[in-house]
């Protein structure tokens, strides 16, 4: 039918950019049919590759500043430490919160930034003021002051506990060795062994010993220091090549350190095992794990931030496997607990199903007022509009959470509103003028809403976008729902 009968019959207007592309895109059917379809498949990858967090990774900018002056009481750490430094702190730019703890012997200081402000600037900023604050605090610190970023991915996502009839310090290699195959992995920063124990040489003096040869602790200290060394010995030509060498020498065993000589002031000589009993033990532990009321040692595994935690997860509980696999000796038991990927797992879960029972909802709706036929093709925007939404969250770095999740379910409703209003008046028009093909139909139908409909979208996504500048942590950690909602509205226009 020609564009000159169309406007004789009193149509709608026919020309325009939508109406040239809808003509397009009709006439190439399999194209669209391809598009679509790949659409889908890479949409379906990146759901699936996306990585999982029960919430969203918030980065906070928040410094821990440390300092240890041992042998000081609280008071004198508030006044000596927390005051100069707080003083100088408060005059960087950006502080929104300053709190302080004063300990015996040590100082903690915990600073927080507004959230314009990055990590990094934050940690630099700190570091300036401790620097700027040294010349007011005591010499002789028994550490200088620190400043450590708080990080909320530091937190171990599970713990791996190695128990048995066996010491601690047996458990501990075994420890070891699952601690070098887990860091191995990319997923993984660090392995934290908790409950194990820590080799110790103890050097017990007899003072009157000491006092009988004339010999100081510094004496001691010195002559330690001095033989537990290595040293570099330059090049060497042998045969027209250059070899390093090396002078090895430090302690092997705890006989070498018993026989260090000892030389005081006054000339006198001695072994260091004739006025001390060097022994070769375990240093006073800081912490203890304990599983069903017997000791364990804990191997508390930290992911990697924006890592996938469910894909970590079950990476390590392969590792697990293949270990016990190996020589280990019958009673080792390996005991995973506080996982997190099994809370993650199922909130998402939960999640999709919830997702997927109100798509079914929303097309039984769609089946009662506009039929089978139109339902299903309405309904498809439905899982077409959040596989594209996919393509700027993974290009933003947004992990798949339940942020995410319940955004796209308070979604579901809308994004059908496009396709409802194009297929209705493209039945209007069609029943109207029998005269025109479904196509032509179609093409005048989406010309004539083009503007409506638009227009309708713009409205529904204006409200969200005050959410995208929400400020703080709470801003933070909201910016994830009104983001996808936006993206998945879009992608229903489109």
């Amino acid at each position: 039918m020609s564009e000159k009968d169309i406007h004789s019959s009193n149509l709608p207007e026919a020309k325009g950019f939508i109406y040239n592309m809808i003509g397009v895109l009709a006439r190439n059917k399999t194209t669209v049919y391809l598009l679509t379809f790949l659409v889908t498949v890479a949409g379906y990858f990146i759901f699936t590759n996306l990585p999982k967090e029960q919430f969203p990774d918030i980065v906070i900018p928040q410094v821990y500043v440390q300092t240890v002056y041992a042998g000081t009481s609280p008071a004198d750490i508030e006044n000596l430490i927390n005051k100069p430094i707080e003083k100088q702190i408060k005059a960087e730019k950006g502080v929104k919160r300053i709190k302080s703890n004063a300990l015996q012997d040590v100082s903690v200081i915990l600073v927080e930034f507004d959230t314009k402000v990055s990590v990094t600037e934050a940690k630099e900023r700190c570091k300036s003021a401790i620097e700027r604050a040294k010349r007011d605090l005591p010499k002789d610190l028994t550490q200088d002051p620190s400043a450590v970023e708080v990080n909320f991915s530091e937190f171990p996502i599970m713990n791996i506990n190695i128990s048995g009839n066996f010491p601690l310090k047996k458990l501990k290699e075994y420890g070891e060795q699952l601690q070098d195959k887990i860091e191995a992995m990319p997923e993984i920063t660090r392995v934290d062994i908790v409950g194990a124990l820590s080799r110790e040489v103890q050097i017990n003096l007899d003072i009157n010993k000491m006092k009988a040869y004339g010999i100081t602790f510094y004496d001691i200290q010195s002559a330690i220091q001095g033989e537990n060394v290595n040293i570099s010995g330059g090049d060497l030509s042998v045969m027209d090549v250059r070899r390093s060498l090396r002078v090895a020498g430090e302690f092997k065993s705890i006989d070498q350190i018993r026989n260090v000589i000892i030389r005081s002031g006054q000339g006198a000589t001695v072994k260091l095992g004739d006025v001390a009993d060097v022994v070769d033990s375990f240093a006073e532990r800081q912490d203890f794990a304990r599983l069903d009321n017997n000791s364990v040692v804990t191997l508390n595994v930290i992911k990697r931030s924006g890592e996938n935690l469910v894909a970590a997860s079950e990476k390590i509980e392969a590792t697990l496997a293949e270990f016990k696999k190996g020589n280990i000796p019958d009673g080792l038991k390996i005991t995973i607990t506080a996982d997190q990927s099994e809370r993650t797992k199922s909130s998402i879960e939960d999640l999709i199903n919830t997702v997927v029972l109100g798509f079914i909802f929303v097309v039984l709706v769609l089946m009662f007022f506009m039929g089978v036929r139109d339902a299903i093709f309405v309904g498809l925007s439905v899982p077409l509009s959040a596989l594209l939404a996919f393509y700027p969250l993974l290009m933003m770095g947004f992990t798949l959470n339940t942020m995410v999740l319940f955004a796209f379910l308070l979604g579901l409703g809308i994004v059908v509103d496009d396709a409802i209003v194009v297929i209705e008046n493209a039945h209007r028009i069609f029943n109207h003028h029998k005269e025109l093909t479904i196509t032509e139909a179609v093409k005048l139908a989406a010309t004539e809403v083009f503007v409506p409909v638009l227009s309708g979208t713009l409205t529904t996504i204006a409200p969200f976008f005050p959410l995208l500048f929400w400020g703080g942590i709470v801003g933070e950690f909201m910016k994830y729902l009104p983001f996808t909602l936006i993206f998945t509205v879009i992608a229903s226009l489109i």
